[in-house]
């Protein structure tokens, strides 16, 4: 196990802009090109602040290389665990952004699945120097992974938890719509895309989608069915992987200030859980 505490308090900044452009593009990711904006919708600023880096500073797996912001962490594989947002004012279009970042943890873990390591990122968000969006994102990297292609099958049993459906709403992915948020966020992770990568060397069973996309599908759908609640904190934290072949719910368990989603796959496994609080 190494030690990267040094790594912890290691600062970025990006600046960027929003524009009504980039904001249709997503929404047409979404069947939603023709609505009109005037400010970006929640999670889309995930398609800001991209890393550009040279081809020459890719990593085999389509990542930026490691060791500029975060550290170089060994453990070959990496994914976006989960995320904690508090939403503080809108992003208007039009806007200067510009976005703060700090490594603020980094543990080693030996759990069931293994040796890990997980990394604890900051975000501190401004548009025009006004403070908008506070994000916590978990970065999770593993070892090598021992190919199997049989991710998607499970022994574990089906939580026996009651769950309290406010909606339940069939969706699919397909690798169209894979590649377009993959390009949308400048995302060259090579398991969205490249399916003998994710299959051959990565050891899943098909093309995984993307955890970011899966949360703004929860938080789309929760605002498409409640659109005059007003988002003021949302967290997300991915359970299972999620494949281009596979089609899954999205489901909500909505009370008055607060929300529970979830997406569930068909055989009733959980592949992620999240959680909002409204304004009061």
């Amino acid at each position: 196990m190494q030690n990267f505490a040094e790594w912890i308090g290691n600062k970025q900044i990006s600046q960027d802009h929003c524009e009504e452009r980039s904001i249709h593009m997503l929404q047409a990711l979404f069947n939603k090109k023709d609505q009109p904006v005037n400010e970006m919708p929640h999670l889309f600023h995930w398609a800001n602040f991209l890393p550009v880096v040279n081809q020459s500073e890719i990593a085999a797996d389509g990542h930026p290389k490691k060791g500029d912001f975060l550290p170089p962490i060994p453990f070959p594989r990496r994914m976006w665990a989960g995320s904690r947002l508090e939403f503080i004012q809108p992003i208007l279009v039009g806007q200067e952004l510009r976005r703060v970042s700090e490594i603020s943890d980094i543990q080693f873990k030996h759990g069931k699945n293994g040796e890990l390591y997980f990394v604890t990122v900051n975000h501190f968000i401004y548009a025009n120097d006004e403070l908008v969006i506070k994000e916590q994102q978990d970065i999770v990297y593993k070892p090598e992974t021992i190919i199997t292609n049989n991710v998607s099958a499970t022994t574990t049993p089906v939580e026996s938890t009651r769950r309290n459906y406010s909606f339940k709403q069939q969706h699919s992915v397909d690798t169209t719509a894979l590649f377009r948020y993959s390009a949308l966020t400048f995302n060259g992770h090579k398991i969205h895309y490249d399916r003998p990568y994710a299959m051959q060397v990565e050891g899943y069973p098909g093309l995984v989608v993307h955890g970011p996309l899966l949360a703004t599908l929860l938080m789309q759908t929760l605002q498409d069915k409640y659109p005059d609640k007003i988002i003021k904190k949302f967290e997300f934290r991915a359970v299972k992987p999620v494949f281009d072949f596979n089609e899954f719910y999205i489901c909500g368990d909505v009370q008055e200030q607060t929300a529970e989603l979830w997406i569930e796959h068909s055989d009733g496994h959980i592949a992620m859980k999240a959680k909002l609080t409204f304004q009061e």
